[in-house]
């Protein structure tokens, strides 16, 4: 960078980069770019959201939530074990849905949102790989296995086939009345 931006300068410059990108960039690449440290622009990230930009990031890095028009969203709480994330994922993907999130519901902690934006069976091996090199562990760790997911899908139909499939690899769990606000 010849010239030092300001701090409003350089936020609305990563806005920017952000719709001009089709995937999410890393901290790291928008300090380059912008001159500053990853640090800096995690605390950048954290004032666009609080102005309300919806700012999401993944372990790919940050990106601006599209919502898309078409697309409809359930909120599912599945149980299961570390060793059946993959199964439970590919469930989903297969049958055409996105997981948007993971949440927990923690006693001390309160709750706890993850983007993943899991697509495919690429992006589940790829999450999956992360949690296996022992750098991560999944969050359904922290409630006893339990946990909820956003998942979208081109339809209701579609999110009800995906809710079947899930109920019937025994990954699905009741709501407890308190858990419907989710």
């Amino acid at each position: 960078m010849d010239k030092e931006l300001t701090g409003a300068e350089r936020r609305k410059m990563l806005l920017s980069m952000m719709r001009q990108s089709q995937t999410p960039i890393s901290g790291g690449a928008m300090g380059r770019k912008t001159g500053v440290s990853r640090q800096v622009i995690v605390q950048d990230m954290a004032l666009l959201r609080t102005e309300g930009h919806p700012i999401m990031s993944t372990t790919k890095g940050y990106y601006l939530e599209r919502r898309e028009p078409d697309r409809c969203e359930r909120i599912l709480k599945v149980c299961h074990t570390n060793e059946e994330v993959e199964d439970e994922l590919n469930a989903i993907v297969d049958l055409g849905g996105t997981v948007r999130d993971v949440i927990v519901n923690h006693r001390a902690y309160g709750k706890m949102t993850a983007m993943l934006d899991i697509r495919s069976r690429r992006d589940v091996r790829v999450f999956v790989d992360h949690i296996r090199s022992g750098k991560s562990s999944p969050l359904l760790n922290v409630t006893s296995g339990y946990h909820f997911h956003t998942i979208s899908a081109d339809s209701e139909a579609v999110l009800d086939e995906i809710e079947d499939a899930l109920r019937g690899k025994g990954y699905l769990a009741e709501r407890r009345p308190y858990e419907l606000e989710l």
